[in-house]
């Protein structure tokens, strides 16, 4: 079992390994002693793992209560966020108590924020269950929901207690899921690991290698700016656009995809501008190609670029985009809103 530790208010460790989720009644002592556990689910994930996941939990003798919702980023709303809060209360959890949040991204950002609004902060911990979760959504703080308008706009930043990544479980993930949460793990590398990007250029990785490096890069960007005041910024490499191709498909093109492609696009425009080095969208498009990840933008890029116009990271009316220098190396750059379009539409050209 590998073991990185991210060094926020508070620090926790992330444990990345095999067998780690019918442990959790062994490992949650550590984090979240004598306590009522509300285990937060989706309606696939719980007939998966829920029932490994109860009983260990149960085992070490946790009052468990359970909420299940179904699947799917579309879930991700205010009504099922004041459920979950309504949960809670209904079931009698007080400060003492925790979440334990069984999934992908889109039930840890819920979980996550729903820990962070229930009784004005509980305790949760991260227990990801897809390839993208345990490589970005699991660590770092960021949970939340959607709202009409956009991804993401309404949420917190609220560090878990313990993040507790199971290799195993990413072996039962449809090869569809499994593809599209390497794209995380892609950024990961052109933000700042070229070791971990010839790793995924390969036609297989060691997932616990990936999952640790993809995490290690993470946990040292958040360290130094934990609520995205500057630095932290880097993270969003192929988001701004990634979120806006999201919301335009009406979240039918998961969120992977969406990133691969911001990624692309944005690659392409700073090696136009000479910004990038050449061959850096080449050298791109070989790892996403091995990772089933190229594709094409289908969306009208001027709906696009209105999407974008209300990404959650505008500033007046600037946006920061990250732009690659180099497979390894990429940069936050400030511009206006308009400069930023312009910037971008060349990327979809």
């Amino acid at each position: 079992m590998n073991t990185v530790t991210v060094h926020t208010e508070p620090a926790y460790s992330v444990r990345i390994g095999p067998g780690l989720l019918s442990k959790l009644g062994e490992l949650l002592p550590s984090v979240l002693p004598g306590c009522k556990i509300a285990v937060i689910t989706d309606d696939v994930v719980s007939r998966l793992y829920g029932p490994a996941a109860e009983a260990s939990l149960k085992e070490a003798g946790y009052p468990v209560s359970t909420f299940v919702f179904p699947n799917g980023e579309a879930q991700k709303t205010l009504s099922t966020f004041g459920a979950m809060l309504d949960f809670l209360s209904e079931e009698g959890f007080d400060r003492s108590d925790g979440i334990l949040a069984l999934g992908g991204g889109v039930t840890g950002d819920m979980a996550g924020f729903a820990a962070a609004c229930y009784l004005r902060g509980i305790r949760f911990v991260q227990v990801p269950t897809t390839f993208l979760a345990a490589v970005d959504s699991s660590v770092g703080g960021k949970t939340g929901i959607n709202l009409n308008r956009g991804k993401n706009l309404a949420g917190a930043f609220y560090q878990p207690q313990a993040v507790f990544c199971d290799t195993d479980v990413l072996h039962t993930l449809p090869d569809e899921i499994y593809d599209e949460g390497t794209a995380e793990a892609v950024k990961c590398a052109v933000i700042g690991d070229p070791t971990l990007f010839g790793l995924l250029g390969k036609a297989s990785f060691s997932e616990e290698e990936v999952i640790r490096r993809c995490v290690a890069l993470k946990a040292s960007v958040v360290e130094q700016d934990e609520k995205e005041e500057g630095l932290r910024a880097i993270l969003n490499f192929g988001h701004t656009l990634g979120h806006a191709i999201e919301v335009c498909s009406n979240y039918t093109l998961r969120h992977g995809r969406a990133v691969a492609l911001g990624m692309i696009a944005v690659t392409r425009a700073a090696e136009k501008s000479g910004f990038a080095e050449k061959g850096t969208l080449d050298a791109l498009r070989q790892v996403l190609e091995a990772r089933k990840l190229w594709g094409s933008v289908n969306e009208d890029p001027e709906r696009l670029l209105a999407a974008v116009g209300a990404d959650k990271k505008k500033r007046k009316d600037r946006l920061t985009l990250v732009l690659p220098r180099r497979i390894g190396a990429c940069e936050p750059v400030s511009m206006n809103l308009d400069e930023a379009k312009t910037l971008l539409r060349a990327g979809l050209e």
